[in-house]
């Protein structure tokens, strides 16, 4: 049958309160019962016995409270003084009762301090981090020595003839009373006193443990030398020398026992320390190896980041690749098949009613068939044109170009002299490439006499160290919506004529914009670098 541990405490405090009881009342009689009754209460320890049963009564209730406790350390004080009072005519008694008075009154003062880290601990992530030590323990054990050792002498007096025997440094009775007032101390705090089995296991604890054995042994050998004695098996002198040989023995076996305990201790640490030293060996090497991967999963990250951006680049460069072929299908689709198809069913009707037609009537076909044709050149020309541009394999070899001169050249061509207003002066010259000025002023008339309104004005005028090259017509102008994308490729509208301007200005090292006319119309602002004179 097992027994609660609570069960066990409950029964420890019940011995020491009884012990508490016996004290005091061995206390009580013996004052009272001194022939004469002592009055003088520092004429021997009885009345420091008393104070200390009371106590220890006090201390062994199971939840005493302040009040209880604070009457409890007062009355152990008071058997501390009263045993300090008897120290001339009983010294030894009264040095056990101060010690036995002291220890009741700080029976529940511990000491701490920080204790190492312990390798059994450290495998389950703690530290032990304080160490308790109970100031009562060694005044009991100095208490409980000076008892055994006024016991010891009395044992063997039955051993002597005439009853006669070694004289003891106090009574008996005194002696026993002492000796069952420091085990009920012991008794009355079971979870904190030297018999606690719920501490850490290590060589106090079998010092502790192995502590009663010690204060035991010179006991038990006396009482077996008593008994030989007694029982005639040995002389009294064999019958002391056996049993100070056992209790030697008996001493010398407990101090190989904890030798013994201390090796195999110390072998532990040190199997613990060099498994702890392994471990942490293991974990540098395994950080290591995680710090090597990282720094290699870094690089690779770069890595795969370097070539994410270049697939990015890739893929901005296949969309714009996309839009170019989209939009140049979409321009193909509309604007060259119109011609194609004007081409082909003049080319059939001509062919067809060749006898049937008048002069007049096949060279009104064939010109619209010459001027179908011409136009397709030149969408073939502006293409041509779009590839390099789209390439950058256009460059521009800049010379000092007159502007009035390609003005009027390109006004010729378009047919619309009568149509251009042109004011440029005749010592205006442009720092550009000329065929490239030639196709930038050919498209921009050419947008503004097909899609704005006469008069079409050219002007020139320098500013500073640049040309400002002015083509304006009185149009409707250009919505508002079209105006952020009128330079890009394929604007609806322009065809390729604006987009192929704003790349020629620019490989000249110019600008063009739009501004709206007033009162209407639109106007294409060209800026270009002035040919020193």
């Amino acid at each position: 049958m097992q027994i609660a541990a609570h069960d066990v405490g409950r029964l420890s405090r019940i011995l020491a309160g009884c012990a508490g009881v016996a004290v005091a009342v061995f206390g009580a009689l013996s004052l009272l019962t001194t022939d004469p009754p002592q009055n003088d209460l520092t004429s021997s320890p009885a009345a420091a016995l008393v104070a200390a049963g009371l106590a220890l009564l006090l201390l062994a209730l199971p939840h005493p409270g302040p009040a209880v406790r604070g009457s409890a350390y007062v009355l152990a004080g008071g058997a501390a003084a009263l045993g300090a009072a008897a120290l001339t005519r009983h010294p030894a008694a009264a040095v056990a009762t101060i010690l036995a008075g002291l220890a009741l009154a700080c029976l529940d003062v511990r000491l701490r301090h920080a204790g190492p880290l312990s390798a059994r601990t450290a495998d389950r992530g703690r530290r032990d981090t304080e160490a308790h030590f109970r100031v009562a323990d060694p005044l009991l054990a100095g208490a409980a020595i000076i008892a055994l050792v006024a016991l010891v002498p009395r044992m063997f007096a039955p051993t002597f003839p005439d009853g006669g025997g070694p004289d003891s440094v106090m009574s008996p009775y005194y002696a026993g009373a002492l000796l069952t007032l420091t085990v009920g101390a012991v008794l009355a705090r079971p979870e904190a006193g030297p018999l606690r089995t719920d501490a850490t296991a290590g060589p106090a604890t079998k010092v502790r443990r192995t502590l009663p054995a010690v204060i035991a042994v010179p006991v038990i050998a006396a009482l077996v030398s008593a008994l030989a004695v007694r029982s005639g098996v040995s002389r009294p002198a064999a019958a002391i020398s056996t049993g100070a040989i056992l209790a030697a023995l008996a001493v010398l076996a407990l101090v190989g026992f904890l030798v013994r305990s201390l090796e195999g201790a110390d072998r532990e640490q040190r199997a613990l320390v060099a498994e702890l030293r392994e471990r942490r060996e293991f974990a540098d090497r395994t950080l290591a190896e995680r710090e090597s991967g990282q720094r290699e999963l870094g690089e690779r990250a770069a890595e795969l980041e370097r070539s994410n951006e270049k697939l990015r680049e890739a893929n901005t460069r296949l969309e714009s690749a996309l839009a170019f072929k989209n939009d140049l299908t979409s321009m193909l689709t509309h604007d060259v098949a119109q011609p194609i198809s004007s081409i082909a069913s003049l080319s059939e009707l001509l062919c067809a009613d060749w006898t049937d037609l008048g002069d007049d009537i096949r060279l009104e076909l064939a010109t619209k068939i010459e001027k179908n044709t011409t136009r397709l050149i030149k969408m073939m020309n502006d293409l041509q044109l779009l590839f390099r541009l789209d390439t950058g394999s256009v460059t521009a070899r800049r010379t000092p170009v007159p502007i009035l001169e390609v003005v009027t050249s390109v006004a010729a061509e378009l047919g619309g002299a009568g149509d251009v207003e042109i004011a440029v002066d005749d010592e205006l010259s442009a720092l550009a490439d000329r065929q490239h000025l030639w196709h930038v002023v050919r498209n921009l008339l050419g947008n503004a006499l097909k899609y704005g309104g006469a008069p079409v004005e050219i002007r020139a005028e320098r500013r500073d160290e640049t040309i400002v090259l002015l083509v304006r017509d009185h149009g409707p102008g250009i919505p508002e919506e079209l105006v952020p994308n009128l330079f890009d490729r394929f604007m609806r509208g322009s065809g390729l004529g604006l987009f192929i301007v704003r790349h020629l200005v620019e490989a000249n090292g110019g600008s063009v914009r739009y501004e709206r006319a007033e009162p209407r119309g639109a106007r294409l602002v060209v800026t270009l670098e002035a040919a020193s004179v």
